[in-house]
C-alpha cells in the first residue's frame, strides 16, 4: 500500500485529496490543527486514514508529526507528500497591515518550506536511502502566475511557493524526489467565501478603496458560483503522484481559455484595463 501525508485536511480541497486517495487505496496521514477535525475525518474516512495534529507554521509540530508517521511506516518509505496547507487574507496593498502579509509568508510559503524539511528523509532526500524515493505535490494557485487586485499578498506568496519549488525540484534531483505543481483556479470550497469575508470591511471604511470591497466580494463569490468541484483537483494531485513521467506544473480552472491561457499572454496594460473596469478602480486625475 502507497502511502501519503497531505497537510490542510479539514475541508475543501485538502479533505477531497484525503478522501480520493484513500478510496484509491493509498494510506493517508493528515495533518489538522484541531482534534475535532480529526476526529471526525478519523470516523469518516476509516483504517486507511490517520489523522495527524499539527501546524505548519509550527516547526516542532510538524518535527513530531513527522515523527509519528515514521514509527507508523516502520522502516517503509513515504511514497508522496501533498503540500495543501495554505491561507488567503485579502486587501489594498497600500493600507494592508503588514502582519496579514507575513501571517501569508508564514503559512504559504515558510509552512511548506518546513513541511518539506520535515518529511524529506522520509520521500528519500536522504544520502543511503534505500526503496523508491516519493514525490512532492505544492499546491500553487492561478495566483501563482497571475495577480489580481486585493489579493496581492496572496499572490505574491503563491509566486513565491512556485519559485521555491522549481528551485527544489532540482535541487532533489540527485535523491530522485520529483517535485510537481498544482495550480487550481477558482474550486467550489469554502475559501472562496472565506476570502471575501475576511476583508475588514470597517478597516479600509475610509479609504479610497472602501467602496470598492463590496464589488470585490461580488466578484469573489460570482466566480464561486462557476467554479469546478475539488474531485477535479483531487484527481489531478493523484495523477502528478503516480504518473510516469509528469508535468512540472499542472493548472486546474474552468474556462482555461479566459481564466487561464490569454491572461497570460495578453499585455499586461490590457489586464489592468480588465480588472479596472470589474472593480471600478478608475483614475481619479
Amino acid at each position: 500500500m502507497r502511502s501519503c501525508v497531505v497537510t490542510g485536511v479539514s475541508t475543501g480541497i485538502g479533505e477531497a485529496i484525503a478522501t480520493d486517495l484513500v478510496r484509491r487505496g493509498w494510506r493517508v496521514f493528515g495533518t489538522v490543527r484541531r482534534m475535532d477535525d480529526a476526529e471526525r475525518l478519523d470516523a469518516a474516512l476509516g483504517p486507511s486514514f490517520t489523522p495527524v495534529i499539527a501546524d505548519v507554521t509550527d516547526p516542532d509540530s510538524l518535527s513530531r508529526a513527522a515523527a509519528t508517521v515514521a514509527g507508523l511506516l516502520d522502516g517503509k518509505p513515504l511514497g508522496g507528500l501533498v503540500c495543501n496547507a495554505g491561507i488567503s487574507l485579502p486587501g489594498p496593498l497600500l493600507h494592508q497591515p503588514l502582519d496579514e502579509l507575513d501571517r501569508q509568508w508564514k503559512v504559504n510559503v515558510l509552512g511548506q518550506i518546513a513541511t518539506v524539511q520535515a518529511f524529506g528523509s522520509l520521500l528519500g532526500a536522504e544520502e543511503g536511502f534505500a526503496g523508491t524515493p516519493g514525490r512532492i505535490v505544492m499546491m500553487s494557485s492561478v495566483s501563482g502566475k497571475l495577480s489580481w487586485p486585493f489579493v496581492g499578498g496572496y499572490s505574491a506568496s503563491k509566486h513565491a511557493l512556485e519559485a521555491m519549488s522549481h528551485a527544489l525540484r532540482r535541487e532533489l534531483m540527485p535523491f530522485g524526489v520529483d517535485v510537481v505543481i498544482v495550480g487550481p483556479g477558482p474550486i467550489a470550497t469554502p475559501i472562496w467565501e472565506k476570502s471575501a469575508g475576511a476583508v475588514e470591511k470597517t478597516r479600509y471604511q475610509a479609504t479610497f478603496y472602501g467602496p470598492l470591497i463590496d464589488r470585490f466580494e461580488a466578484e469573489v463569490l460570482g466566480r464561486a458560483k462557476h467554479a469546478l468541484p475539488p474531485q477535479a483537483v483531487a484527481d489531478v494531485v493523484h495523477t502528478a503522484l503516480t504518473a510516469e513521467s509528469p508535468k512540472v506544473r499542472y493548472t486546474i480552472t474552468p474556462a482555461p481559455l479566459m481564466n487561464w491561457i490569454l491572461p497570460l499572454i495578453l499585455p499586461a496594460r490590457w489586464l489592468d484595463r480588465i480588472a479596472a473596469k470589474r472593480l471600478g478602480l478608475t483614475r481619479l486625475r
